[in-house]
Order: C-alpha cells, then sequence, then structure tokens
C-alpha cells in the first residue's frame, strides 16, 4: 500500500506542510463488510506484535475516532452508512516501519500516533475520505483538584489502564494505572463533552469510590460531577477549544 503525500491532505486542512513529507501507511490491508453475527468474536479494535491492528465489526465512525484519537462529538459530518455499515479490517504496516516495531503487551492497548497515522493513510486511500479540521469555542469542563486527593500512585505500572463505573458492590468511580488523560476522556465519554485537565497531576494512580446507591435515576452528568468529587477532583464550567474533523467526502471501498 502506497503512503499519502501529506501535502495532498494537508491542503484541505489548510495546514501548510512540505511537499516532501509523507504520512506512513499499511502495507497489507483488508476491507470487508462484516459477516459475524453481532459481538460473535467481539467488537472493536485489537493492536498486535509488529503492528498489525485488527477491527472486527466496526462502524467506520468509530474507526475514524480511533484513527484521529476523537470522540463521537468531535467528528461531524459523513452519510448514514458511517454510523450503520460495520466492517471488518486488518492491517499490517511495512517491515522496518516505526509501527512494525511496536510490541504491546496486551491487545487491547490503543494504536499508538504512527498506527493512527497510518489508520488515517487507509481512510483517505480506500475510502476516499477527504476532510478538514475546526477549532470552535464552545463549553467544555476544567478538571481541577479540590480538597484532599484520593488518588493512589499506581500499584502496577504493567496493568492495563483502565477506568469504570460500575463492580459487583455498587456504582461508583474506578481506576488502574490511570492517568489523568485517560480519566479526562473516560468522563467525557459519558457527558458529551470536552474536558480540559488542570489538575497539574502527572503519572498514573489507582483510586476507587463507591456512591451512594440513591443515585438510581441521577442523569449522567449529576453522576458524574458526584463521582468525580468522591476522588478529591472537580469539574468547573468554561468557554475553550473544541477541535473537530469535518468529513467533506466519503465513499465505501472497492472490494479487496
Amino acid at each position: 500500500m502506497r503512503a499519502i503525500p501529506v501535502i495532498l491532505l494537508a491542503a484541505v486542512a489548510g495546514i501548510a506542510l512540505s511537499s516532501q513529507e509523507v504520512r506512513p501507511a499499511f502495507e497489507v490491508i483488508s476491507i470487508k463488510p462484516s459477516a459475524m453475527q453481532d459481538g460473535q468474536y467481539g467488537v472493536g479494535l485489537a493492536t498486535f506484535p509488529g503492528g498489525r491492528i485488527r477491527a472486527n465489526e466496526v462502524t467506520l465512525d468509530y474507526f475514524i475516532e480511533e484513527a484521529f484519537d476523537m470522540q463521537s462529538y468531535q467528528i461531524a459530518g459523513g452519510p448514514p452508512w458511517l454510523h450503520d455499515d460495520r466492517w471488518d479490517m486488518e492491517a499490517k504496516p511495512p517491515e522496518g516501519s516505526q509501527a512494525s516495531k511496536s510490541n504491546p503487551k496486551l491487545w487491547k492497548l490503543p494504536p499508538n500516533a504512527d498506527q493512527r497515522l497510518m489508520m488515517q493513510s487507509l481512510l483517505a486511500d480506500r475510502f476516499h475520505m477527504r476532510w478538514h479540521r475546526e477549532t470552535r469555542e464552545g463549553p467544555v469542563y476544567f478538571l481541577v483538584k479540590t480538597g484532599k486527593l484520593k488518588l493512589r500512585d499506581a500499584k502496577d505500572k504493567e496493568q492495563y489502564p483502565w477506568v469504570g463505573w460500575a463492580r459487583s458492590s455498587g456504582p461508583g468511580l474506578w481506576g488502574l494505572n490511570a492517568t489523568m488523560l485517560l480519566l479526562t476522556k473516560r468522563l467525557s465519554e459519558v457527558i458529551h463533552r470536552p474536558i480540559i485537565d488542570r489538575t497539574g497531576l502527572d503519572g498514573a494512580f489507582d483510586f476507587d469510590f463507591k456512591l451512594d446507591k440513591t443515585w438510581n435515576g441521577w442523569d449522567p452528568q449529576t453522576f458524574v460531577l458526584a463521582a468525580v468529587q468522591g476522588i478529591g477532583l472537580k469539574l468547573e464550567t468554561g468557554k475553550g477549544p473544541v477541535e473537530t474533523i469535518v468529513i467533506d467526502s466519503i465513499e465505501k471501498p472497492a472490494k479487496n
């Protein structure tokens, strides 16, 4: 698979780049409409040693979010099939590329920066996707410290980074080997608003907070606000930059 010149894609986005710069691309790619039964082998994107990625039964809007490391509310435009049709994809980077040196210990780990650029090349080459970026002023939350922090330095730095909402003991907010970046990302997925980290906290943490069971019936925003306060943090409303990928055009790929 040929590499996609960054200058051609950047021209749409209005970014000045050298004509010598090239966006890395996967060498071997398989793209097929999904023939799996729903959830048969697990829906989602997995990464493997050697830089290989595999997507099972994914919608293309999900793949785009992963390629740009953005969330659903940051992707605009595109036809309805973007959200409805499901695809199976497998891609492998060229030997000797930076991505080919990737050796994730867990297949659940997200793509690295080089793999994400290759995923963008895949979208441009196989789906003929053209896009541009826009940054607008919009409503955001700022994650800040309040009183006593209830965070512990991560006990196992090799643990899969995780933030979750419920356990058998009830609803709450739990984290293992979680950075503030991961926390803000997971929180914003629930309340569908950008969250900007202003805690000044570096490193990864473990934390756990159990909410009172009377939370039933709360809306997601109220739930998140209460859970965050339970670990010594706070979400403050404000205005800030919201980066958006706007899809100008996209097509279904030809058969392999």
